[in-house]
């Protein structure tokens, strides 16, 4: 491999990555002894991306060479943690292991850190909500430090960049006043969040010429895939690879940039390549719709003028309302597979913003017709697993001043979910019975309910006048559960339980059999709850420990940990993937569901594609879902408010980048998807509607 830095410029399905590998391995069979010693650096865009680009690279490249694959997040937070010493040392930190802090224990933090000038207007911006402030704010310190910005320069940032209108100056002065702030409050108790982290690792670490001799001593190149999805600060290690003549390579694909206005900044790094020998390769894969078709979908999408014609690859499935098209489409896809024209592996349905109810729709139906389905990166919030809400609910009988989160609604779903008894470990059912059904749920929670601000009690089942209306099995399930909860009370007041997470444990031991016999989504659930409550409690412990030392705990005493742990869960902030399998991954034999940025993202690739919504103004555009600022903290910034015409500049290419990469990213049938009304009622008019009417007549046999 040549020591001049590598550079190839492709497009989705032309070899970018197996080029990259091929680059990896040739460096592999030409390595010195001295190499051997050292481990390949390479990246990818995302976690999902690494694992399969470890699984190509591990078939390819020999045993004895070691490869450390990892993503830009991954590999900050990995060096800040191992060189943390380092960095104790260089900021005068107190020295105590770091900890990372999970987003939805920043935004409670920052929530009670800031709740006075949250409150008196200091921090208002009209038509924000509370949690939005918070959110947004912190989002500024992450794609500054994504962007080399120090915090410190925000305060003047922010007022100098955001038009007039949305807040008075001083608002955003404040804020970034707020956030230089909560940065020092978190390194002074070795809390980490990942803009914390990024800022510490650009402007604190890199620079220290020891971190540097180690870096290099570690790693013998760096290889890395599709930059364009990478943040600005990327160039920077990537410099010190370069400045030392050491092997890289790098992908780029001229029709990716998906996350620009989302972290990355895909200008600021293409400056890199004046300093590389590169390589072209353009041309989309043969086999794909945008070998043959792309130019001319293009020009047909592209000028207002142009009378598009009906192409073989494309197909229209139309209706008036969106509830039926989205009924047909499953129909679709059903008879597709059925009568053997596509396999289900092969098939992916897109939308460039898919609901959950279009989600859910097309997943219940396509489910109930036996096809496997993969709901790409849906995140539900946990609080909507019926088994999650029970353990909270009982975790409010277990501990006391906890009252007021248990209602009657609560307290009777409790008794349905925590009566169902599991079959055993041989059988493959999930439950056997439900004991304690929602009718003598109710009856319980009538007679036997008492409710108290301190701790709520199940009074004895004989206090029901016809408690033998309830039956055998339901009064010995109740029976149970009043005896579990006495038992936890006794051993928590002889401190025989360690906390928290061993009675969450033990319950689901004991109600759920572990969770052995779950279905994905709900065994997802439990494993995100129980997580997400070690890591709260283990930051808690942090935080009492800074207490001890002096410190304010930020929310204050009037709360306990469990109850605001509680709050936070029912506010659905956390959340778990319902589809926990590899969905992404394409060996399996499933229907993607996933919005058109999702899909990109994943690199992935089908036979046929579905495209929801094909009439949406918000094909083509993809800028709703970018973060609020994200103007100010890329390397074209101009230096003043952005303007609409600033935007548009921002995304003249967008259009052409996302319908090239999809029809790329299809090989045989793009069917596009239409209603006439929205689900708002409104007749849809996107960029898309020439195509969809050119091809209308393609697909009228096929639908019944």
């Amino acid at each position: 491999m040549n020591h001049r830095p590598q550079w190839l410029d492709g497009v989705s399905g032309s070899g970018k990555t197996a080029w990259l590998i091929q680059q990896l391995t040739d460096w592999v069979t030409q390595a010195s002894d001295q190499t051997l010693g050292q481990s390949a650096l390479v990246f990818a865009a995302n976690g999902d991306n690494r694992l399969r680009l470890a699984e190509r690279i591990a078939a390819m490249v020999p045993s004895q060479f070691s490869v450390v694959t990892t993503t830009p997040n991954g590999f900050i937070q990995d060096e800040v943690t191992l060189f943390w010493p380092l960095l104790v040392n260089h900021l005068g930190l107190i020295p105590q292991f770091p900890l990372r802090l999970r987003p939805e224990n920043e935004q409670e933090l920052v929530t009670a850190l800031w709740q006075m000038p949250l409150q008196d207007g200091t921090l208002t911006v009209e038509g924000w909500q509370e949690a939005q402030t918070v959110r947004r704010s912190l989002d500024f310190l992450q794609m500054a430090a994504a962007a080399s910005i120090p915090v410190e320069d925000l305060p003047g940032l922010l007022p100098q960049g955001i038009p007039p209108g949305f807040a008075p100056e001083h608002v955003w002065r404040s804020i970034g006043e707020a956030l230089i702030h909560w940065r020092d409050w978190c390194l002074g108790r070795g809390l980490l969040t990942y803009g914390v982290m990024t800022e510490l690792y650009w402007r604190h670490l890199l620079p220290q010429p020891l971190y540097r001799e180690k870096l290099l001593a570690r790693y013998s190149g760096i290889f890395v895939d599709d930059l364009d999805e990478y943040p600005a600060i990327a160039a920077h290690w990537l410099q010190v690879f370069i400045d030392q003549a050491q092997p890289v390579a790098i992908t780029w694909n001229n029709y990716g940039k998906g996350r620009m206005g989302l972290g990355a900044d895909p200008d600021a790094l293409e400056r890199l390549k004046p300093q590389c020998q590169v390589t072209a390769q353009t041309t989309p894969a043969p086999s794909s719709l945008g070998y043959q078709w792309g130019d001319r979908v293009m020009e047909w999408v592209m000028d207002p003028l142009a009378l598009p014609e009906p192409l073989p690859c494309f197909e229209t499935l139309q209706t008036v309302s969106r509830g039926e098209l989205l009924r047909q489409t499953a129909e679709h896809i059903t008879q597709a597979i059925q009568t053997g024209q596509v396999a289900a592996h092969d098939v992916a349905v897109l939308g460039p913003g898919l609901d959950a109810i279009a989600r859910y729709t097309l997943a219940e139906i396509l489910t109930n017709r036996g096809l496997p389905v993969a709901s790409l990166n849906d995140q539900r919030p946990v609080i909507h697993s019926p088994l999650v809400r029970a353990l909270l609910t009982l975790l409010t009988f277990v501990y006391p001043g906890l009252g007021r989160l248990a209602d009657a609604e609560s307290v009777a779903e409790m008794l349905v979910v925590l009566s169902q008894i599991p079959q055993a470990p041989e059988e493959e059912a999930w439950f056997d019975t439900i004991h304690i059904d929602p009718v003598r749920a109710e009856l319980l929670v009538d007679h036997c309910f008492a409710p108290s601000v301190d701790q709520p009690e199940f009074l004895p089942v004989e206090r029901f006048d016809r408690w033998d209306r309830l039956g055998y099995k339901a009064t010995e399930a109740y029976g149970r559960l009043c005896q579990w909860i006495a038992q936890q009370r006794q051993q928590r007041q002889q401190r025989l339980v360690p906390g928290v997470i061993s009675v969450l444990d033990r319950a689901i031991q004991t109600f759920y059999w572990g969770g052995s016999h779950l279905p994905p989504d709900q065994l997802s659930a439990l494993r995100e709850l129980m997580e997400t409550a070690q890591h709260y409690w283990a930051v808690e412990e942090r935080l009492r420990q800074s207490t001890s030392l002096g410190g304010n705990h930020p929310t204050g005493p009037t709360k306990t940990a469990l109850e605001r742990f509680i709050w936070l869960l029912r506010q659905g902030t956390v959340t778990a993937d319902p589809y926990p399998v590899e969905s992404a991954d394409p060996t399996q034999r499933v229907i993607t569901i996933a919005t058109v940025y999702q899909y990109r993202l994943q690199r992935l690739h089908h036979r046929w594609h579905y495209w929801i919504d094909a009439g949406s103004p918000r094909w083509l555009a993809g800028t709703d879902t970018l973060l609020f600022g994200y103007p100010l903290f890329l390397g074209s910034y101009p230096g003043c408010p952005w303007t609409q015409a600033h935007l548009e500049q921002l995304h003249r290419d967008r259009p052409e980048r996302i319908l090239r990469d999809l029809l790329e990213r299809a090989t045989e049938r793009v069917m596009l998807c239409h209603s006439e009304l929205a689900v708002s009622g409104q007749e849809q008019i996107g960029p898309l509607l020439t195509l969809v009417h050119a091809n209308a007549n393609q697909a009228e046999d096929k639908v019944t």
